[in-house]
């Protein structure tokens, strides 16, 4: 059996992964970084030109985006205000080049925890559609990605699309990451918000921190403290310093400290919320 194999429809691929054990590309722009031989060693099977992975569809019960679709592709696409923030991180997933060819599938497949596009899919309520040789299933995001470069990816299993549910989809969304540089940078901090408002309260909230933690996680006890708070000016000033603290488990490394991560997450946190409530777009 061939080392690089190509299939064009999902029941080739997912019978040549079940036969070669292989490992699934897509847009390459994680796995080939990741590979310190100068080519990609064993047997890879590349799902690019699997029809129906690529691609944003909208119905009634919400969007599924397939797993091949890439960065360019969510930028381009007609999305509700809810899905904002995901479209904010798709435009500083590194240079045009990494948008063009990097996929949704393949960030939370590589699960970093500095993965740009997780905290929003968390905020989202992601569930992740996975196909094998014997059927279908689905998952939320958040049980899918079980540690830092970490999933519950079965052998022979590969992610063919992430669903956005229909109630996730409403308010408005903010997302905003903090690093070395504004382009180009793994991330000290980042965060995801959306927020729903009523009658102008908040009646709705979903807030998620990357890069903080071993995973990106979602802050419910932080959430709680906005719901019935009116959404103007002091609305941020509810986004507790101490309860962002507890819900995180800070990662001290070369590029900032725990103490400086939480820090940051927090006026993030505030700054995302500062900037849905004065746009009013999370009616």
């Amino acid at each position: 059996m061939s080392g690089y194999m190509r299939p064009e429809t999902l029941d080739d691929a997912l019978a040549l992964l079940a036969q070669s054990g292989g490992r699934v590309a897509a847009g390459c722009t994680d796995l080939f970084p990741a590979t310190a031989a100068r080519a990609l060693q064993g047997p890879v099977v590349d799902i690019s030109r699997v029809a129906g992975l690529r691609g944003i569809a909208r119905g009634d019960d919400g969007v599924r985006i397939g797993a091949a679709t890439t960065w360019s592709d969510i930028v381009k696409a007609d999305l509700p205000p809810a899905c904002d923030m995901l479209k904010q991180a798709a435009r500083e997933v590194g240079a045009a080049q990494i948008q063009n060819a990097g996929t949704l599938g393949g960030n939370i497949c590589n699960a970093s925890p500095a993965a740009d596009g997780v905290p929003c899919l968390l905020a989202l309520e992601a569930e992740v559609e996975l196909a094998s040789a014997t059927g279908l299933r689905r998952m939320p995001l958040e049980s899918f990605i079980t540690g830092p470069r970490r999933t519950a990816l079965k052998q022979g299993e590969v992610v063919t699309a992430i669903h956005l549910p229909h109630p996730a989809l409403a308010g408005g969304s903010r997302f905003l990451k903090l690093g070395a540089r504004r382009y180009l940078v793994i991330s000290i901090a980042m965060v995801a918000v959306r927020l729903e408002v009523t009658d102008s309260t908040v009646s709705r909230v979903a807030m998620a921190v990357g890069s903080c933690s071993a995973v990106a996680l979602r802050l419910p006890a932080v959430e709680a403290a906005l719901i019935g708070r009116k959404a103007n000016h002091t609305l941020p000033d509810c986004v507790d310093a101490d309860a962002v603290a507890d819900a995180l488990s800070p990662l001290d490394d070369i590029r900032a400290d725990a103490a400086y991560r939480t820090g940051a997450a927090t006026e993030l946190l505030r700054r995302a919320v500062a900037d849905i409530a004065s746009e009013g777009r999370a009616g």
